[in-house]
């Protein structure tokens, strides 16, 4: 036995991580959302530094629809071996309850790290004459069935919140899906749209152009980029929230793998610039263990079961 138990060990010493043979080809990257928002600045930025990490191409590629399946689907189909990662946000921790023929189930995808957090922005068109959240809603009880509002997709954040604020407030608007965030804003500055819920990287660069005008944010406390725009609470109206993003794979991916790219990954969220990159625009870098960020996927999931069967919402 003991002969036995010392040549396992050897060869256990002997052997080489599959780490050490990682990454073997160029690396995907896949993200559900168009290019140039809120999801694809940052992804791009990570997928710079982790090819000079990696020391192989990690290259983005961009899979709108179906409130970003698509991409998880992509990803998952592939061998789990940490070549094709997801780019991953709320929309993937909550699809398995949004969609009824969904053909992953939420235990498929594991959290490599956390990238960033951010509330989002209540933004408004400038062919709307409100100047506050409380003028816009009696705008929008003055003027029923006219004022739209704008969403990346039934059950995403945007979505839910703008049910959550009609609810609260009796405001009556009619919704317009997009596949994504910069296509509804620039509908917003046409004035087509009037109404958008939005991370905050998409929004701050028209606000500060006054292309559009921000009521409120969503989080708990004001954004430091627009610190004079107050939050949903202190505009009387008793509800807050947050989004996130990180990079996931699929399940079964090499431990060694997924603890290789958390360190590269952090290492990267905790630099100067990708700080600046994030902050400039109202979202907060931060990083996290594998575990942790797994727990914040679950969490998700249970926090949106019981406003998904309030409203109602689900999909074919």
């Amino acid at each position: 036995m003991r002969v036995a138990l010392a040549i396992c060990a050897f060869m256990a010493l002997g052997a080489p991580s599959i780490a050490d043979d990682y990454p073997s080809r160029p690396v995907r990257l896949v993200l559900g959302f168009t290019a140039g928002g809120p999801t694809d600045i940052p992804a791009r930025f990570l997928a710079e530094r982790l090819s000079v990490a990696l020391g192989k191409p990690v290259v983005v590629e961009n899979k709108p629809g179906a409130g970003a399946m698509l991409a998880a689907l992509d990803v998952l189909s592939r061998p789990r071996d940490g070549h094709d990662l997801l780019l991953c946000t709320y929309f993937d921790a909550v699809n398995t309850l949004l969609y009824r023929n969904v053909k992953y189930k939420l235990s498929d995808i594991v959290g490599i790290s956390l990238i960033a957090k951010y509330s989002y922005a209540v933004a408004v068109s400038n062919v709307i004459p409100a100047q506050s959240l409380r003028e816009l809603i009696d705008y929008t009880k003055a003027n029923p069935n006219r004022v739209n509002y704008g969403h990346p997709g039934a059950g995403s954040t945007q979505n839910l919140l703008a049910k959550k604020l009609e609810k609260l407030t009796g405001m009556k608007m009619t919704a317009i899906p997009y596949k994504g965030t910069p296509e509804a804003m620039q509908e917003v500055i046409a004035g087509r749209t009037h109404v958008m819920i939005s991370p905050p990287l998409a929004v701050v660069p028209l606000y500060e152009t006054r292309q559009v005008k921000v009521l409120a944010v969503t989080g708990a406390e004001r954004m430091a980029s627009m610190p004079h725009i107050p939050t949903l609470n202190e505009s009387g109206i008793p509800l807050a929230a947050y989004a996130w993003l990180g990079v996931c794979a699929g399940a079964g991916t090499p431990a060694s793998v997924v603890d290789m790219l958390n360190s590269r990954v952090g290492e990267i969220v905790s630099s100067a610039d990708y700080r600046a990159l994030v902050e400039r625009s109202g979202s907060v870098a931060v990083s996290s263990t594998p575990q942790a960020f797994q727990e914040v996927i679950e969490q998700t999931a249970n926090d949106a079961a019981p406003i998904f069967r309030e409203f109602g919402v689900q999909l074919d």
